[in-house]
């Protein structure tokens, strides 16, 4: 529904040619070197893998291709981490589709477009003065309930979010911990206090 409705708004818009467009990762990958576009623009859920992961191969394999991230995740820590893998523009999905045509129009002039709501988050951090814990207090929840041996089902039902928001929150939380299954995520747990 998203995908149908930007492609709507962004075929109407002058300066803007669509040639391209995909709901997974991977169709997303094997479509760039025929569709030959200057822009990417991609969601940080997808169903088969995570926007980050999507980056890091993109700018691997066609370093100037220019990725705008469309995201509802505002951690600073996710933020963050997409920015230094060189993408052009990070929003949110709550900004506005007029937002988007600026930021798209701001990237095709080799600008760097971030949403005011990021630019705030980045901007208190540095007035804090330091980087906020490893984990968001979402992702402290999530640990506590996998330590429960709550299923993926179980714990979207107890946090009021999808059962694909906690499989990317899960995989977010392999990474930055280090970790790669969930006897080690646990250790790692109780050897820093979350659990």
């Amino acid at each position: 529904m998203l995908l149908a409705g930007l492609t709507k708004i962004l075929s109407a818009e002058d300066g803007i040619e669509i040639v391209g467009t995909a709901t997974t990762a991977q169709a997303t990958y094997n479509q760039l070197a025929a569709a030959s576009p200057d822009l990417l623009i991609s969601d940080y859920n997808l169903p088969d893998d995570d926007g980050l992961t999507l980056v890091r191969k993109v700018k691997r394999d066609y370093p100037e291709l220019a990725i705008i991230i469309l995201s509802m995740h505002d951690e600073e820590h996710l933020v963050k981490e997409i920015l230094k893998e060189g993408i052009q523009g990070y929003l949110l999905k709550k900004d506005s589709h007029k937002e988007l045509i600026h930021a798209i129009h701001a990237v095709k002039s080799g600008k760097v477009y971030l949403s005011s709501d990021i630019n705030n988050i980045l901007i208190k951090n540095l007035s804090t003065g330091g980087e906020t814990e490893l984990l968001t207090e979402r992702e402290r929840e999530i640990v506590k309930l996998i330590a429960k041996e709550y299923t993926n089902k179980q714990m979207a039902e107890e946090l009021f979010i999808s059962e694909r928001t906690i499989e990317t929150h899960r995989k977010n939380i392999f990474r930055k911990t280090g970790t790669n299954n969930l006897v080690g995520l646990i250790k790692y747990a109780y050897a820093n206090n979350l659990i």
